[in-house]
């Protein structure tokens, strides 16, 4: 597994390969944008130059894209709901445009309309986005979640009834990124590696592992089907090493992205250079 983690764009999207070799990283994750506003700067050739300049320079592969925090595919209400579904065709135009693998997105919360409504409004803004995608060349990858709230993406059935429908619709599958701390959090127990082959099993059923393009690399604070999202460091938390020694060292996945997204360490400092060296230290020889 190439491992990496979520890196910073302050000062210059192409600024986030030099924190990612400070890390220790091989792949990474970014913003495109402040995940926090509706709209980004546009991006120019100019910094598309720069980026891939550095990308090259770097050898840092492959690299995500992770979709705004305000999106919300599943909203029930229409004007809301084609406000996100307009972000995150731009959220997919930029991640193309700065030639990124993926982009990684949530597929929301149906907030009280139901599962099935829910379910069928994110499909329909997939599809609509990889209808308008001609010539742009971006995994679009389905985030597993912890089940908060009305949250959608917490079973592997309500992931593949997504997948399902919108192939019906465009002939095209999303992928899936797995996340540690939200499918333990969900209810998969994942801190053996018995335990993890058994989900990875159920989740090859399901949706099938040919989808599983992603990791993100995170322990949780919050116990087993907890439903609540709260990340830790690794090794740290309750799902415990072995799940990330046994990730780490599984041959189906070693060309596949390993990113963290772990919180600050007890001292307010980053914890991505550590959590990479922790990783490493895991790899057999």
């Amino acid at each position: 597994m190439r491992l990496g983690a979520h890196e910073s764009i302050s000062g210059g999207i192409h600024k986030s390969f030099e924190r990612c070799v400070s890390d220790g990283g091989e792949c990474m994750q970014i913003f495109t944008k402040n995940a926090n506003q509706w709209k980004g700067k546009k991006l120019t050739e100019e910094d598309k130059k720069k980026f891939i300049e550095e990308r090259k320079r770097t050898n840092i592969y492959p690299v995500a894209a992770h979709d705004s925090y305000l999106i919300n595919l599943a909203e029930p209400k229409e004007e809301k709901w084609n406000r996100a579904k307009e972000a995150f065709i731009e959220e997919a135009q930029r991640a193309s445009f700065l030639e990124l693998e993926m982009l990684i997105f949530h597929p929301g919360g149906h907030l009280g309309s139901g599962e099935k409504a829910g379910i069928q409004r994110v499909s329909q803004a997939i599809s609509e986005t990889l209808e308008r995608m001609n010539g742009w060349h971006v995994e679009l990858c389905i985030e597993t979640t912890a089940g908060q709230g009305s949250s959608l993406g917490c079973t592997f059935e309500q992931i593949n009834s997504i997948i399902e429908m919108v192939h019906k619709t465009t002939g095209k599958k999303p992928s899936v990124c797995f996340d540690t701390c939200h499918t333990f959090a969900a209810g998969y127990d994942i801190r053996s590696a018995s335990s993890f082959e058994n989900v990875l099993k159920t989740f090859d059923n399901i949706i099938g592992l040919d989808r599983l393009k992603v990791f993100h690399l995170n322990d949780s604070k919050k116990g087993l089907g907890s439903r609540i999202d709260r990340h830790e460091n690794i090794g740290k938390g309750e799902i415990g090493i072995e799940a990330f020694n046994f990730l780490v060292n599984e041959r189906r996945f070693e060309s596949l992205p390993g990113i963290l997204e772990t919180p600050p360490l007890p001292s307010g400092e980053e914890s991505f250079a550590l959590n990479l060296k922790i990783l490493k230290n895991l790899r057999k020889k």
